[in-house]
């Protein structure tokens, strides 16, 4: 199985940081690493619905460096730190910037997620017609 790492130049520090992949590409799936609300700075942001923005900014870049987009995704998990207290929230600004009903959602509650602060991460797998998408070299 061939795969490509996908790292967007904005993420090379988290990855030589943290030491993960943003993206997997193995032939016309994209598999993407949770992403999180964090400013340039990587800070986290505080503001809930300004911090859901920024996550579905950071999934963008990933994506886009994939040489995809918000339509090319079929499936999406996203983890909730205060999942009823923010799920109003979350969902407006999920609605305004992610296409609706195109792909499977699980939205799963959990106590904490990887810095303090933090109360979303997206994670996503996106399939990319051949079309776009130039199959890997031999």
């Amino acid at each position: 199985m061939e795969r490509e790492i996908i790292v967007p130049v904005a993420m090379k520090s988290i990855v030589e940081r943290a030491g993960y992949a943003p993206a997997v590409r193995v032939e016309n799936l994209v598999f993407c690493a949770g992403q999180i609300g964090r400013d340039a700075n990587m800070d986290v942001i505080n503001d809930p619905e300004k911090q859901f923005e920024a996550c579905w900014d950071n999934l963008a870049t990933v994506l886009s460096a994939a040489g995809c987009s918000f339509e090319d995704v079929v499936e999406m998990t996203t983890y909730h730190v205060g999942l009823q207290q923010h799920m109003d929230t979350f969902r407006k600004v999920k609605d305004r910037i992610f296409p609706r009903g195109t792909c499977a959602w699980t939205c799963i509650g959990v106590s904490e997620l990887a810095h303090p602060g933090l109360l979303v991460e997206i994670k996503v797998v996106a399939a990319v017609s051949s079309r776009w998408f130039p199959k890997l070299e031999e």
